[in-house]
């Protein structure tokens, strides 16, 4: 059957139906979006809670633990955890891949309507967003201004961009650093309190209920009707200052001189710099699941659109834009796409030196590519670097089933035919061979469709869209290939050759002799053939052991994150001058294009007040050192400041897991009993720090904090008549810089904050001037009933699936791999923990170690789905083995190639070594197609039928060997934004290529007239066998 014969018949046909393809393919490629990578984020939700004053306990006693049982019950939930801290629980959700985010939002949200009424009196209800609180910002905005005070700026920066922006569609949420809304700040003088016998607790009901905005219905008259509009609603300080809040011998007491009353902010304890400039900056995150370049372009435009709203003096700059170094990437990768096309077309020249025998296999190559943006486009597929690595690597392939059609085909017309008769024989001979090579290699990628968790779901493009392109491949190849040959190809003897190629040609016969003396004598040495593979077989496996193990290779995106961490306890005024030491460091690099520091809770600031945080934004790759380089020399210059810790990372490609922290890679440990738990996490995490195999070594754990415990003395205060309730409001009160009021107006609303005057808030002397009004009446000073005594306490408390937990996170030092580190953190691990308390690796470090298995499942699996798709093939158990008996040599060059170069065994080079599995089999089955073929019609020994099938196929297997090398060289070789993920699969599939292809050039013979003579004693075997047990039924038979 030839499955070529129709077009070449009908040349119209095949040419309109590749212009077809060609077409549509082109107007797919401008519908598909741009991104970094198919879409692997989990579904992810953040809830939200505060209450500001409350410890960290009474967070994470009355809020993080009752949302989180209701919580637990919500179906699909993948990991949960939470971090209680000053004032603030945050509560994040991670869902399984499969499950839907916008209904897991709905069950979270009916979750929270469910726990309210547990919830503490006076808590902001909680909210949750669709975002990864890990997850990095995709667009950094930031607003400063010489002119303006920064309460003005900050509402340009809330009110006229993060309102607006936040309604993009796509866009999770707008975090606000340094956020310095308006607000009005009562500062009370306790001494003026007690000087007028006024309660704490009178000032907060007169404030309260003085300031009010409440309707008031409407006046019908005879003939009109007025609406009744009073002025409860007080706007600013200075008409809170003449607020009345008793009567003192008959004179009014007002608000302003019971202390001060200020037009301040609503956080006087949150600061950031841009560039050593206070600023307002505005963090834009996604939602998980949509398209970063899509979002940042929409965000870009509502902001130029908005951007006439904003007063000159105002400066509004782009700190960070994500979406730029997407661009450059998936630049960088249709670039190598085209230097790609570029060597493989000058490959098929070099071996052809014909210009229309090289344009015709040529074609081949951007009808498969484009024809597939078509299957891509109808796929929801994007134009990222994993799906254009894929076409990429293609391009080596692709090509390959045209040289062989026409390789063949040339053949045939140096035998004397003409075009046509050589293009109907030659096409009808290879047809299977091509059909075989196209069905195997495609067939390598199905186990990948069906891998599941993050590493299927990022490489499920890939293996679809290189599976498409090979499919096209195969069908330009068995359609307009020969229907071209048959037309343009010329006989050999009607072609005039200069004297380069005569020169040329006489070299490659040389070549093919030289390859025909070496071939013969390996045939004759067969057993030491045999004992070299056995070698490289064992070496494979001692490899796969000595070559470190990596997961998602870090990018270098121009980025770098940094936290800052103090002494717990510090001072806010101590943390801003520690965090501007820093920050004038960071300044004098001449690596950075800007930066901007951040210190203090809120708006998406550090929820420890011991922390801070710095991004930098770098300059263009060609002017700077890589990010490895800036942070190793900026860490050296940052440890040198006294009293700060700085922890600087380069963030992953890849955000996995909900918690933030210190490190990339992450260890927790969980137990209910907290006496052990915090006493082995401090020491595991002494232990950890001093390993060479990790650095930057941190915990959660701050048990630290210098805090001044109250005991209410409940007999005392009862004889009184005063309630533990009406004591801890006092202090609220007067510590808690409480919200008491809001002010509405159209655009917004602000909080009345109301504390004791700053002096009186460095330590808890005030205690005996305050007073509260008891139940008869009288004024009972707080020290009466209470006493303090100073202890410490959690900065932070933390939970993992409803457990306390304490979790230490660490990054790799340069030349570490991370299967070295997690092995070396387990080893410590299990001397250290007991069995008490739990452990487990989380987020990136998790994914990992759930990984590797996983990847070695998979390589098994497309071998056996390889070696039965060859099997029915060729409805033969043997031939198969023939074919893959060159794996050992493609996963040995493969992991030599990492090992000698340094890269880590990560999950792209895996992928690039089970992609070895569908490409070394090429040889084999060009060989083995011609050997059969001569065995079946010339009855040749099994010997002589391979040897003259490796002589007559040399040509075409050298040809796509070389195609498939020069078609991955440049993503070995690759620079430029994302370099760092595309290099260790070309370098794998190089080194497997390069070694393999040439090897088994001479261990496939060897291995085929093995198996063929085992085949054959297998088969007089069986019949004999079949002859003895008939003789010995018919001897049984005879004896009854």
């Amino acid at each position: 059957m030839n499955l070529s014969a129709l077009f070449i018949r009908r040349p119209v046909t095949t040419v309109l139906v590749m212009i077809g393809i060609v077409v549509f393919g082109m107007a797919a490629y401008f519908r598909l979006p741009v991104s970094d990578l198919p879409n692997v984020d989990y579904p992810t939700l953040t809830v939200n809670a505060s209450l500001p004053g409350a410890s960290p306990e009474t967070m994470a006693a009355a809020v993080a633990t009752p949302l989180e049982k209701q919580f637990s019950t919500i179906a699909g939930i993948d990991n949960m955890t939470s971090t209680s801290s000053l004032g603030s629980t945050s509560i994040t959700i991670q869902f399984t891949l499969e499950r839907d985010i916008d209904g897991a939002a709905q069950d979270v949200q009916a979750r929270i309507a469910r726990t309210l009424r547990e919830l503490p009196t006076g808590i902001i209800p909680p909210s949750y967003q669709k975002v990864n609180p890990a997850d990095q910002p995709i667009l950094y905005y930031t607003l400063s201004s010489a002119l303006m005070p920064l309460s003005q700026l900050d509402e340009y920066g809330e009110t006229v961009l993060a309102q607006r922006i936040s309604m993009v569609s796509g866009v999770a949420q707008v975090n606000v650093f340094g956020a310095q809304k308006y607000a009005v700040r009562v500062q009370l003088d306790p001494s003026a309190l007690a000087y007028r016998k006024i309660g704490i607790d009178e000032v907060t009901t007169a404030i309260s209920s003085q300031n009010v905005n409440l309707p008031t219905g409407i006046l019908w008259g005879p003939t009109r009707a007025y609406t009744v509009q009073a002025n409860g609603q007080l706007t600013d300080a200075a008409g809170f200052r003449e607020l009345v809040v008793a009567y003192r011998n008959g004179a009014p007491v007002r608000l302003g001189d019971l202390g001060r009353v200020l037009d301040d902010v609503q956080s006087n304890k949150s600061a950031s710099w841009y560039d050593n400039q206070r600023a307002i900056i505005l963090a834009i995150q996604r939602q998980p699941g949509v398209n970063t370049v899509q979002v940042a372009t929409d965000v870009k435009e509502l902001v130029e659109n908005l951007r006439a709203q904003i007063p000159p003096s105002v400066e509004l700059d782009v700190l960070y834009d994500r979406s730029v170094g997407i661009a450059n990437s998936v630049s960088d990768v249709k670039t190598t796409l085209f230097i790609t096309l570029m060597l493989v077309v000058l490959v098929i020249f070099l071996f052809l030196r014909n210009a229309s025998a090289t344009i015709i296999p040529s074609l081949a190559l951007p009808i498969s590519v484009i024809g597939t943006f078509a299957v891509m486009y109808l796929l929801d597929f994007s134009l990222d670097n994993l799906s254009l690595m894929a076409l990429t690597l293609a391009v080596g392939f692709v090509v390959d089933d045209a040289i062989v059609m026409l390789e063949n085909i040339v053949r045939h017309m140096e035998m004397g035919k003409d075009s046509m008769t050589a293009a109907y024989d030659g096409s009808r001979e290879v047809g299977f061979t091509i059909l075989s090579m196209t069905l195997s290699l495609t067939a390598v990628f199905i186990p990948i469709l069906f891998l599941g968790g993050i590493v299927g779901r990022l490489f499920h493009e890939f293996a679809v869209t290189i599976a498409v392109a090979i499919l096209m491949s195969g069908v330009v190849s068995l359609t307009l290939t020969p229907m071209l040959c048959s037309r343009f190809l010329r006989p050999p003897h009607e072609v005039h050759h200069g004297r380069m190629y005569n020169v040329t040609e006489r070299g490659w016969q040389h070549i093919i002799a030289g390859y025909a003396r070496m071939l013969h004598w390996t045939m004759r040495h067969r057993g030491g053939a045999m004992v070299f593979s056995l070698v490289i077989l064992v070496s494979t496996g001692a490899l796969f052991v000595l070559v470190p193990k990596g997961f998602i290779p870090s990018e270098d995106t121009g980025r770098i994150n940094a936290t800052t961490e103090a002494a717990q306890g510090i001072s806010f005024d101590a943390m801003v001058a520690h965090q501007k030491e820093i920050a004038a460091i960071v300044a004098r690099d001449t690596n950075i294009a800007g930066f901007m520091s951040s210190v203090g809770g809120g708006g998406g600031g550090s929820s420890s007040g011991n922390q801070g945080r710095l991004f930098i934004g770098m300059k263009p790759a060609s002017e700077r050192v890589s990010a490895d380089e800036f942070i190793a020399g900026m860490r050296a210059k940052l440890s040198r400041v006294p009293g700060m810790v700085v922890f600087m990372q380069n963030p992953p490609a890849i955000q996995i897991g909900g918690r933030m922290s210190k490190g990339l890679y992450q260890f927790t440990l969980q137990s209910s009993e907290l006496s052990v738990l915090y006493p082995t996490a401090q020491q595991l995490t002494d232990s950890v720090r001093k390993s060479r195999f990790l650095q930057d070594v941190s915990s959660d754990l701050q048990l630290g904090n210098p805090q001044a415990s109250i005991e209410i003395n409940r007999s005392r205060a009862a004889s009184l008549g005063v309630s533990a309730q009406q004591i801890e409001m006092a202090l609220y009160n007067a510590y808690g810089s409480r919200q008491v009021s809001s002010i509405y107006t159209p655009n917004n609303q602000y909080w009345v904050v109301m504390e004791l005057l700053p002096e009186y808030q460095r330590d808890l002397s005030a205690l005996s001037l305050l007073h509260i009004r008891s139940n008869n009446g009288t004024l009972v000073p707080l020290s009466a009933v209470s006493t303090v005594v100073p202890t410490s306490g959690p900065l932070t408390i933390n939970h993992s699936g409803q457990l306390p937990s304490i979790t230490i996170s660490f990054n790799l030092p340069p030349g570490v791999a991370l299967g070295d580190a997690t092995a070396e953190v387990e080893r410590i691990a299990r001397a250290v923990v007991p069995s008490t308390v739990t452990t487990a690796f989380s987020g990136t470090a998790q994914v990992f170690k759930s990984t590797q298995a996983g990847l070695l499942v998979l390589l098994a699996l497309a071998i056996f789905v390889i070696y039965v798709v060859l099997g029915i093939l060729y409805e033969s158990f043997i031939h198969p083995l023939t074919i893959l008996s060159g794996l050992p040599f493609a996963a040995f060059g493969a992991l030599l190639t990492l090992l000698l170069f340094g890269v880590d065994l990560s999950v792209y080079s895996f992928v690039g070594v089970i992609l070895l599995v569908g490409l070394v089999k090429k040889n084999a089955i060009m060989m083995i197609d011609f050997a059969i073929e001569a065995e079946r019609k010339e009855h040749l020994p099994a010997a002589e039928a391979i040897i003259k099938a490796c002589l007559i196929r040399f040509r075409p297997i050298m040809m796509t060997t070389m195609a498939a090398l020069f078609g991955t060289l440049p993503i070995a070789l690759s620079l430029g934004t994302g370099a760092e993920s595309r290099r260790p699969l070309g370098v794998a599939v190089v080194g497997g290529l390069f070694f393999s292809q040439f090897i088994t050039l001479f261990i496939t013979p060897v291995v085929y007239t093995y198996l063929d003579g085992a085949r054959a004693h297998v088969t007089r075997w069986m019949p004999g066998r079949k002859l003895q047990i008939a003789n010995r039924k018919l001897q049984t038979e005879g004896g009854e």
